[in-house]
């Protein structure tokens, strides 16, 4: 079976807006949050919210307290009127897109046009649209209900943000013929239209699709209808679970299609169900590597073997020569201190990788048993090199340990920061500073005692490439940091201005080798490990144009640049 997933799948921008400003409402506030309805249409994101203590209200009380949420799809400006008086702190999540409908609607509603609404009446965004037409307003879902409006004097007609472009292209015509003087107005969304082109392409070439989103969702169903436009079998699942393998056994290519509210997880999950159904049909050589790539990664024996390589680059590049050693500690060390960090906080892998999740889950005493050996050994090796240089890795160790341990006892709940992974950020730059040191500065001091101006441009290249491969594993997991409220790079900055700054990176750790080459700071392997700065840009690239989208292909890439670097460094020194 062959498995493509639309390219556009996951939230939309205003989903993931609305979602984001709640959950870090959740994260922040230490009131009670309600949510004016159901904030989208998604049971998973709901269920999420319910259990981080986000009450969904029906009704406005007569008085009130705490903060409340105005869901994605908007309310009518009466409503939102109600829960200021009603004493509410009001936070409005309505998407951008339909408050510009809402502009549209209100600044002709003033001029005393009427306002007709493409859309289900019955919508919490068509209900909300309605109230900004001060009750001159209709919603009609067929051209059948169009011919039975009267004749306006003047009117506007708009689109619930969600329709199916199809059947506003027919309203168009429909208005164009009977009521030309009405003004149309462009309101679908410009993230509903490339969603529905790309899945009624996608329904085109292969075999059958699948949906995943909400029942109630109307963009999701919305895709439902344009997949079956195409005359392929189409399958709705809201969860994995629903997925039945043996109505997909046949199935020679399946498409992966999902709402604007469908977070990234759930269509993750149902992508690796479906992958494996595909690797039970095809035991060939690709789907036993498959295995043995998911197992290394799993067991974090393929970032350790990454963390050596890099260390064996970076003893090659200082001219030191007996790095055996060095690169075992590397190797032991970075494989105990992601073990631990896993264990200890594996609570986003439920939605970032839950199989990882699982395997933690059912593998913890032999894990944990793994990483204490590791770390043991990769100490007994550093002290046979001296004291120093022991008590210097212990340090580091330590530190690596008590990153996900919370420090500051309970009765001081109310400190901020309890546990250094509270500290906004600190994922990303604890990790590359760990990496840097163990890889570049501990082989430089215990070998030298020292640090020259080589140490320190080895150093730059180092954290520079583990920077952008950590800093990019966190963007792969925005979704699930910001349900658990860690603060990283990507979601204090933004993705965009993430990417933007991994791009500076390594032009900048591209500079750095040709400056140190140039200058004779560093033999010639510099020159050929500019290659890796190249090959992480374009998979970065790949990223943004959704070609790396899903499962774990983008995380073995990125980790397989650092095997890479191994293999550039064996061919030099031989």
């Amino acid at each position: 079976m062959k498995i493509i997933v639309a390219k556009t799948a996951g939230f939309c921008m205003g989903v993931r807006r609305a979602v984001e400003i709640t959950l870090d409402a959740a994260n922040s506030d230490p009131g009670p949050i309600f949510c004016y309805g159901p904030l989208i249409h998604n049971p998973q994101v709901l269920n999420l919210l319910e259990e981080k203590g986000i009450t969904i209200l029906k009704d406005i009380p007569a008085n009130g307290s705490g903060t409340i949420l105005i869901r994605a799809h908007g309310v009518p400006p009466s409503t939102k009127k109600d829960l200021l008086n009603a004493g509410f702190s009001v936070i409005d999540a309505t998407c951008p897109r339909v408050i510009k409908v809402q502009t549209i609607i209100q600044k002709h509603s003033g001029k005393g046009y009427t306002t007709i609404i493409i859309g289900d009446d019955d919508h919490p965004e068509v209900i909300g649209l309605l109230g900004y037409a001060g009750g001159n307003g209709v919603a009609v879902s067929s051209l059948r209900g169009l011919d039975a409006l009267p004749a306006f004097e003047n009117a506007i007609v708009v689109a619930q943000t969600t329709q199916n472009l199809h059947f506003f292209n027919e309203v168009k015509k429909w208005t164009a013929h009977n009521t030309p003087h009405y003004k149309i107005f462009d309101t679908i969304c410009g993230s509903t239209e490339r969603r529905q082109a790309e899945v009624n392409s996608l329904a085109k070439s292969v075999d059958a699709m699948i949906v995943v989103g909400g029942r109630n969702s109307g963009n999701t169903q919305r895709l439902v209808e344009v997949a079956r436009g195409a005359g392929k079998p189409v399958f709705q699942v809201e969860a994995e679970s629903e997925i039945d393998l043996s109505r997909l056994k046949a199935i020679g290519t399946i498409g992966i299609a999902a709402g604007a509210s469908t977070p990234n997880w759930v269509t993750n999950r149902v992508y690796k169900k479906l992958e494996t159904l595909s690797n039970e049909h095809r035991k060939n050589w690709r789907s036993v590597i498959k295995t043995i790539q998911r197992a290394l990664l799993l067991t974090n024996l393929y970032v350790a073997l990454g963390a050596g390589c890099l260390t064996y680059a970076c003893t090659t590049l200082l001219g030191i020569e007996k790095n055996l050693p060095h690169i075992l500690i590397a190797f032991l060390y970075v494989l105990s201190m992601h073990t631990f960090n896993n264990l200890i906080g594996k609570k986003s892998d439920h939605y970032n990788d839950p199989e990882r999740a699982l395997f933690y889950d059912k593998n913890m005493i032999g894990l944990a048993a793994m990483g204490l050996f590791s770390g043991g050994a990769g100490l007994a090796i550093a002290i046979t090199m001296g004291t120093a240089p022991f008590l210097f890795l212990l340090v580091v160790s330590i530190m690596g340990l008590f990153y996900n341990i919370t420090l500051v006892p309970d009765r001081l709940a109310s400190f901020r920061y309890r546990r250094i992974s509270d500290i906004p950020g600190s994922k990303t730059i604890l990790i590359v500073m760990a990496w840097g040191i163990v890889t570049s500065v501990f082989p430089a001091l215990s070998v030298t005692g020292r640090v020259t101006l080589s140490t320190i441009m080895v150093f730059l290249w180092a954290v520079g490439v583990v920077f952008v491969r950590t800093a990019f594993f966190d963007i792969l997991d925005m979704q699930g940091d910001r349900v658990v409220g860690t603060k990283t790079i990507p979601i204090l900055a933004g993705e965009k201005w993430t990417k933007g700054l991994l791009k500076y990176i390594l032009v900048i750790s591209l500079f750095v080798l040709l400056f140190s080459t140039a200058f004779g700071l560093v033999p010639p392997l510099g020159i050929a490990l500019c290659t890796i700065p190249v090959i992480m840009s374009l998979i970065i690239l790949a990223h943004e144009r959704g070609i790396a989208l899903p499962g774990f292909r983008p995380v073995f890439w990125m980790e397989t640049n650092f095997i890479l670097i191994g293999m550039i460094t064996l061919v030099y020194s031989l």
